[in-house]
């Protein structure tokens, strides 16, 4: 087991993850004394609803004790770069920040989102790798810049759970949004379903590819409705442009996902990590159809990081 988990290569087993999660959801408190006088810090620079519950959640049904710091609200401005004259607004150095809550936790989990403004900077992970460097603990991802990692093994559990056939088809569609969007999530989905057993697409608008990188094992579509064809799972998600960084699509028309589309798969599951905004990214009939399954990726979510927290406190 690795010192961390920030990504799907933190995972030596995902197959078998997802089998030990899912036994773990139907005996959720065999282990609640494993966490006894263990800390779990959950550090925040970005809002959270599902990502925040469910990771106290599954701390508290191992018998953690959990602190959760919001910085941006909270805390001092951090600055992250090495060698710098700190003469202007952030107020203290990662460098001690990080120390300063490892060693008033046993686990660090961390959440930063992108600026979007630029590439370089963002998927340098430098709050990530930050806390990785300095904090002397154990490091969860609550979602970065690039990927969530914590939400995509929820997704697989899902998906396993849910499926019919041993190698179902899963689509992952682009869809609308009022603003730019991170690609963290569907970069993290993408990755993890390099290690998962299903024909896998991705259906978008032109200029919204990916980093090649997570997207290596997929088909991928510009034509929305040729990829939905006979798909058994349809991940919904919106994000802004890679290669023009930051940029939403102009022309969006077209994209949003509807029951009438849902009808003309193989019965397929919909999915989505949520927030969704209604009737822009997914329309109500589909939302609210027995299509729908994104509860149950929701309250995966619980047993994803359970499972998580329990390989790192008890790593070799």
């Amino acid at each position: 087991m690795p010192n961390h988990f920030c990504s799907a290569e933190d995972c030596p087993d995902p197959a078998g993850w997802i089998r030990e999660a899912l036994i773990l959801k139907e005996t959720p408190y065999n282990d609640k004394l494993l966490g006894t006088n263990k800390t779990l810090g959950l550090i925040f620079f970005n809002a959270s609803l599902r990502t925040r519950l469910s990771t106290i959640k599954a701390a508290q049904n191992l018998g953690m004790e959990t602190i959760t710091f919001n910085v941006n609200k909270e805390g001092w401005q951090l600055e992250t770069a090495q060698g710098v004259v700190m003469d202007g607004d952030p107020a203290e150095h990662i460098t001690e920040a990080a120390a300063v809550m490892g060693g008033y936790c046993d686990i660090l989990g961390v959440r930063a989102f992108p600026t979007l403004l630029d590439r370089k900077e963002d998927y340098s992970e430098k709050y990530l790798l930050g806390f990785q460097e300095y904090a002397g603990v154990p490091i969860i991802n609550l979602e970065s810049a690039a990927l969530h990692p914590l939400q995509s093994f929820a997704d697989l559990m899902t998906i396993e759970q849910h499926k019919k056939k041993k190698r179902p088809k899963v689509v992952m569609t682009w869809a609308p949004h009022v603003k730019a969007l991170p690609q963290a999530v569907p970069n993290s989905f993408s990755q993890w379903m390099q290690h998962y057993d299903a024909d896998f697409h991705i259906a978008h608008p032109e200029g919204m590819e990916l980093d090649a990188k997570f997207t290596k094992n997929a088909t991928l579509s510009y034509d929305q409705d040729e990829a939905l064809k006979e798909a058994d799972f349809i991940y919904v998600k919106n994000w802004s442009s890679y290669h023009d960084y930051g940029e939403p699509l102009k022309n969006q028309q077209g994209w949003m996902v509807t029951l009438e589309k849902l009808q003309r798969t193989h019965q397929a599951k919909l999915m989505h990590c949520l927030p969704v905004r209604r009737n822009v990214v997914i329309a109500d009939n589909a939302m609210d159809s027995k299509h729908s399954i994104i509860q149950d990726q929701a309250y995966n979510r619980i047993f994803a990081a359970q499972l998580v927290l329990k390989k790192l406190l008890t790593r070799s």
